[in-house]
């Protein structure tokens, strides 16, 4: 008797067969295609979600990760990475394909901090916070060891942080900081200068492309990941005010470029932070669950469910 757990991205769908005590017995990914017709993507998700439960085996409950921001209600809505899904019933769906099988669904931001909380870098923390900087910037947060989505189901957007930009307009957390930022701001400066770049060379230059070339030393490349951090870093300080956290672990792609954007955060933390009671050296941690960090999450919520 185990836990069958699914996370259905835009990009690839995981799934894995767990024991209650979260050890992956089997696991299985595909790329989910979501290009291709809603019914054919929703049978790829059933058909690899079903190859990993063993013959005979007894599913105790299942869990599903979504891009959604109200997946708890069992649909999938105004998810950016899907905007052509509106009030698929996944939950129903797959609760169907298994024989009735509950199925308990959240939000892919909430359930990689429930998975960082029970297994990674934020291991007993309370109140843990968990930011995934990728495409876009999200996230979620775990008090008392259960999470906190608010009244509707929508707490916790960090990539929604609200700033009065250069332009003189409002901008989000993820205009600056995001994988999706990094790419178009690179882009804009290579338009607006003649500063030489191994960038200019790419007929379209992406967030991934942008992290490479910092990492290989490229000036315009450096600079713009630098003034990331330091959007990022003034985000961090609302964060750590309205929550005062034990710990934020940091996950999504973007985070992969380490110090390189962590380290302008910390500095405006520390220069702007409203006391430094709020912040410590070791509150900002890299996340440690990798791809399968809402996979581990989707386990972990049907775990709870089911066994309490």
């Amino acid at each position: 008797m185990s836990i069958l757990a699914i996370d259905f991205g835009g990009t690839r769908v995981r799934a894995g067969w767990f024991t209650p005590t979260l050890e992956v017995l089997a696991r299985e990914e595909t790329l989910s295609r979501v290009d291709e017709p809603i019914d054919r993507v929703l049978q790829r998700i059933v058909d690899l979600a079903a190859g990993v439960v063993p013959a005979g085996a007894t599913i105790e409950g299942i869990g599903i990760s979504a891009p959604s921001p109200q997946s708890y209600t069992g649909y999938i809505r105004n998810a950016a990475v899907v905007p052509h899904w509106e009030n698929v019933p996944l939950a129903q769906i797959v609760s169907d394909a298994f024989d009735g099988v509950t199925v308990y669904m959240e939000n892919d931001g909430n359930l990689a901090a429930l998975a960082e909380y029970h297994m990674g870098a934020a291991q007993g923390a309370n109140p843990a916070l968990y930011m995934t900087i990728s495409t876009g910037i999200g996230g979620g947060v775990v008090i008392d060891g259960h999470l906190f989505t608010g009244r509707n189901g929508l707490a916790f957007e960090p990539g929604h942080i609200k700033y009065l930009g250069p332009d003189g307009k409002v901008h989000s957390l993820e205009d600056f900081a995001s994988g999706r930022a990094l790419g178009r701001i690179a882009s804009e400066k290579l338009a607006a200068s003649s500063e030489p770049s191994v960038l200019r060379d790419l007929p379209l230059v992406t967030g991934k492309d942008v992290g490479q070339a910092a990492r290989e030393g490229d000036a315009l490349a450096l600079g713009i990941i630098e003034d990331a951090g330091w959007w990022l870093g003034l985000g961090l300080i609302n964060v750590l005010q309205m929550y005062n956290p034990e710990v934020v672990v940091i996950g999504g792609s973007v985070s992969s470029l380490g110090e390189l954007i962590l380290k302008p955060a910390r500095k405006v933390i520390q220069q702007y932070i409203i006391d430094p009671i709020y912040y410590h050296d070791d509150i900002i941690q890299p996340a440690r669950l990798g791809d399968d960090v809402c996979l581990i999450g989707a386990a972990s919520y049907a775990r709870d469910a089911v066994y309490g």
